[in-house]
């Protein structure tokens, strides 16, 4: 098996050791900490960081109930539309360059009482605004014309693959539910009475984190009650949304201290050597840094500059896609009893969209070829006239969402 070399500075910097005290926060940079200490103070910062996610999601949840009351129906009637709830997703993700932070949002708002109905399109549109990130990272190579047309190839299969899979899988939950009922299903046998074990060890995380987390949710609510009415609920929810931008971007550096070089490892002894191997590192270099949008830009160089083809990039992808959704699904673990089962089923919904779409797309020959000469069609019109792919970007990810989102 060939090893495929470093591509560029940047690449080499992520190669470091993660144990390095210059990669702690500035502030910290001054306490003089050795390798082994700083690991460890990074670790108790990723351990608080999670603590504040899960938190703000609770108290996200809480504001939602607070502002809306039982009218959470009519507040999002706009979005009622699935295509204006994808839109909403898509935007949204691409604002906030995390489609972490909007799973996690909507899953605070089902618990609170979005109808999953809605919540469903936002999920999927969450799945194409992410893409944006390494779409942006390989417009960086259009001075080389070659370079950018590998580039720009292997960042759009992304896209493509999302939107494909978004065609193919919203008419089938606008008619047949089918990821409603399929994530509804698993999360009732997972906390219903008969999961028994399961029900036991689900729950009892799902107690003993509601229970932690309590203090601080309770601070935040009881901090913001002087408000009126429901201005206390949009409160909590402008809050919590500012603490889930903060720590999953946290979250995120330190995590590529920690673990960047070891996922750097697994992409490079895995990628290349088969699709289910592709996927899966896709997957766990994703779990490990805590971002589809890095692990992705991560291939975009090694696109560019020939180390690796469009084909083995592929399936990395569709992992990275299973790989976020464990974000969402950490957040559910925010609620217990009722509104930890509906929670669940939002953050299950994401898993089992990204699931069945790799299954789906890729497992069949004649759908698998299609975000492969998609990307590869765009790219050589990129390549040659630069336009196309700015028109690409500001039309799929700012433009067509805007103008969808107020037209219908």
């Amino acid at each position: 098996m060939a090893v495929i070399p470093a591509v560029d500075k940047k690449d080499a910097a992520l190669r470091a050791p993660a144990s390095q005290p210059s990669r702690l926060p500035r502030p910290l940079r001054s306490l003089g900490l050795s390798p082994r200490s700083a690991a460890v103070l990074n670790w108790l910062i990723v351990a608080a960081s999670v603590y504040v996610l899960i938190t703000a999601v609770n108290v996200i949840g809480a504001g939602f109930s607070a502002a809306a009351g039982d009218r959470a129906s009519e507040l999002f009637s706009f979005a009622a539309n699935p295509i204006v709830g994808l839109m909403i997703g898509v935007a949204a993700t691409a604002l906030t360059q995390s489609s972490s932070t909007t799973t996690s949002v909507t899953v605070g708002l089902v618990a609170g009482g979005l109808p999953l109905e809605i919540a469903v399109p936002i999920i999927m549109g969450a799945n194409i605004g992410t893409t944006l990130t390494n779409t942006l990272v390989s417009l960086g190579m259009m001075r080389d014309k070659d370079q950018f047309r590998r580039g720009f190839a292997a960042a759009t299969v992304h896209d493509f693959f999302n939107l494909l899979a978004v065609v193919i899988f919203l008419p089938l939950e606008m008619m047949f539910g089918l990821l409603q009922r399929t994530a509804s299903a698993l999360s009732g046998a997972l906390s219903g009475a008969e999961a028994g074990v399961l029900n036991a060890v689900f729950g009892g995380i799902g107690t003993v984190v509601k229970g932690a987390t309590s203090p601080l949710s309770n601070l935040i609510k009881s901090a913001l009650g002087f408000l009126p009415g429901p201005w206390a609920g949009i409160a909590m929810i402008v809050v919590a949304i500012a603490l889930i931008l903060a720590v999953i971007n946290l979250i995120g550096r330190q995590l590529k201290v920690l673990l960047v070089g070891r996922a750097q490892r697994v992409l490079h002894a895995s990628v290349g050597r088969g699709p289910i191997t592709g996927i899966g590192s896709g997957a766990l270099v994703t779990v490990m840094v805590q971002s589809s949008s890095t692990s992705t830009a991560l291939m975009v160089p090694l696109a560019g500059s020939g180390a690796l083809g469009l084909r083995q990039i592929y399936p990395f992808t569709l992992g990275a896609n299973i790989g976020t959704t464990i974000t969402a699904l950490v957040a559910a673990f925010a609620f217990d009893g009722a509104m930890g089962t509906i929670a669940l089923t939002a953050a299950l919904v994401h898993l089992f969209f990204n699931i069945f779409g790799t299954v789906v797309i890729y497992g069949l020959p004649f759908l698998r070829e299609l975000p492969l000469k998609g990307a590869t069609w765009l790219a050589n019109l990129a390549a040659e006239k630069k336009i196309y792919a700015f028109a690409w970007v500001l039309g799929v990810f700012v433009a067509l969402p805007l103008v969808l989102i107020f037209a219908l």
